[in-house]
């Protein structure tokens, strides 16, 4: 039987181990090592996605303004302008007072620039000058008397955008038209919602045991 040499047979040992380490080392490599992941890149933002973004309407001014508009109320018009008042708003005033049978006593009582507005009227064929009425307008507007019938006189003592302030005279039974026996009393006509309301007792026109207006 042929032996091997002593030398030859380490150095064959150290080769296997060699080529054994080799493999052993290019295996592991291979089955734990893997490819890098690819990068993810950011989606950028194009220029036409961020002219989208901008250009999206927003509320457009047609529509805010007719929403504004039906919340909106408009007064009513007057009868005349305020250039008009002062000029055709006494005459027809005048004219009222005319078609039912009187004249303006004093035209300065007419103030066009209030919202009440009164003109004393002069029963037409008087010789003495008795036989006077209120006449109410509302910006030009006749609204109505102060009463029913006419008083002996009447005066305008005060008046504001709403209301008037009117005197008449107290008589006594006796008492001459030229000289009421109890002073004069003061009755205020205040405009309210439209309507007038006296805000104190108008004096009756006759009275046989107390105080009258006529």
């Amino acid at each position: 039987m042929n032996r091997v040499p002593r030398q030859a047979s380490v150095l064959t040992a150290a080769a296997l181990g060699l080529l054994l380490s080799a493999c052993g080392s290019g295996t592991k490599t291979v089955s734990v090592g893997s490819a890098p992941a690819p990068p993810q890149t950011q989606p950028t933002q194009t220029a036409s996605s961020t002219a989208k973004r901008q250009t999206q309407p927003s509320s457009t001014p047609g529509t805010s303004g007719s929403q504004a508009g039906q919340h909106t109320r408009s007064a009513p018009e007057p009868a005349f302008t305020e250039q008009e008042r002062g000029s055709q708003g006494l005459s027809a005033a005048t004219a009222v007072l005319r078609a039912r049978g009187f004249t303006p006593a004093n035209t300065s009582d007419y103030h066009p620039g209030q919202a009440l507005e009164v003109l004393i009227g002069l029963r037409a064929g008087s010789g003495d000058g008795y036989g006077q009425q209120a006449f109410f307008f509302v910006n030009g507007r006749y609204i109505g008397t102060d009463a029913s019938q006419p008083s002996a006189a009447l005066r305008v003592v005060n008046q504001g955008d709403t209301e008037v302030t009117l005197a008449y005279p107290l008589y006594r039974n006796g008492d001459a038209l030229c000289c009421p026996g109890g002073g004069h009393a003061r009755v205020r006509f205040q405009l309210n919602n439209g309507k007038l309301t006296a805000l104190d007792p108008i004096p009756p026109l006759t009275s046989k045991s107390g105080l009258s207006r006529y």
